[in-house]
């Protein structure tokens, strides 16, 4: 567990390659934002936040599922941060932000990924 990241993950790097491109500037991991969201554009007021399937619970996608061994560590575990996730997320959008969540599995593709980004951040 203590070699598993929790900033600069792959789906993120790449995530934030895509918008430096496009031309946006952002603040990484900002502390005094519920859940220390991953990405944070002030000027535009959004913020991007980067899931992994595992951790988050994706609903939709195989690497979401819960793990057949052990199943009373991992699945209170994984409650848990998707209950806080839900909100840490209700809590952004009460201040007034505009938020999109961007799975782990949707990173694969980048012309998908920089489209769904373009659509968010125009």
């Amino acid at each position: 567990m203590s070699r598993i990241r929790s900033t600069d993950t792959k789906p993120e790097i790449l995530v934030r390659k895509v918008i430096f491109q496009m031309g946006f500037r952002f603040r990484l991991h900002v502390k005094d934002h519920p859940g220390k969201p991953d990405i944070v554009l002030p000027r535009h007021n959004k913020i991007i936040l980067v899931h992994g399937c595992f951790w988050h619970l994706h609903l939709n996608c195989l690497d979401g599922r819960i793990p057949t061994s052990r199943t009373d560590y991992w699945l209170p575990k994984l409650t848990r941060n998707k209950n806080r996730d839900s909100a840490n997320l209700r809590a952004l959008k009460k201040l007034g932000w505009q938020v999109l969540v961007v799975w782990e599995c949707e990173t694969t593709n980048s012309a998908i990924l920089a489209s769904k980004l373009r659509r968010f951040l125009s």
